[in-house]
């Protein structure tokens, strides 16, 4: 099974920072089988923005895309979203024409929030994150970067996720050293859970 991608221009003026269930449930109004568990495999990536204060994103032309990663016999589920239109959050978007890309290998992945469940200091979450690698076979050095500037500079980068009321715990991750393979493998399944919610979304890392 060969696993690509497929971006979405997002067109619009902003979302939410913290809009992954809201893209989430107006993906799952157009494409119900994302609710009812007939597209395996499917994962969703939050859309890039330049934070613009008061929680949102403004969204750009040039960084604003919706990526979806999924098997490439499934790209037929996905390709019907051109051109719809989403309500999320009150905030209305529209899709574009999508674009495919294959997944690249790299040594180093980033994540911008892994979750597992029952872990939410920093110390736990790493041995299991290395516990879920030991059993699906990779070999990488995990690792959660630190806050840069700003009060909690050289904290580890906490992320919140929210589910209608609920907060769920997460973390940003770095994985380094990999081989070609477990980067693609990763890549293809993710770590953790929640991976329509854009969790354990791993892409090459920049830089």
């Amino acid at each position: 099974m060969t696993f690509i991608e497929l971006h979405f221009p997002v067109l619009g003026e902003a979302l939410p920072v913290d809009h992954a269930y809201g893209l989430y449930a107006a993906l799952s109004r157009l494409i119900p089988a994302l609710h009812n568990g007939q597209a395996p495999g499917l994962a969703i990536a939050p859309v890039a923005g330049t934070y613009a204060g008061g929680g949102l994103l403004s969204l750009s032309g040039q960084r604003s895309r919706l990526r979806l990663r999924l098997p490439d016999e499934r790209i037929g589920l996905a390709l019907p979203l051109a051109g719809k239109a989403l309500e999320i959050a009150g905030h209305r978007v529209r899709l574009g024409v999508p674009t495919v890309r294959a997944l690249i290998p790299a040594a180093s992945l980033s994540a911008r929030l892994v979750t597992v469940k029952g872990f939410t200091e920093p110390g736990p979450f790493l041995d299991a994150v290395r516990r879920q690698l030991a059993e699906a076979g990779v070999t990488a050095e995990p690792a959660i970067p630190l806050i840069l500037a700003g009060e909690r500079a050289g904290q580890p980068r906490r992320r919140i996720l929210r589910i209608r009321d609920r907060r769920i715990v997460g973390f940003a991750l770095h994985l380094t050293a990999l081989s070609a393979a477990d980067s693609l493998l990763l890549q293809e399944r993710g770590l953790g859970g929640r991976r329509r919610l854009g969790c354990g979304f791993f892409s090459p890392m920049r830089g």
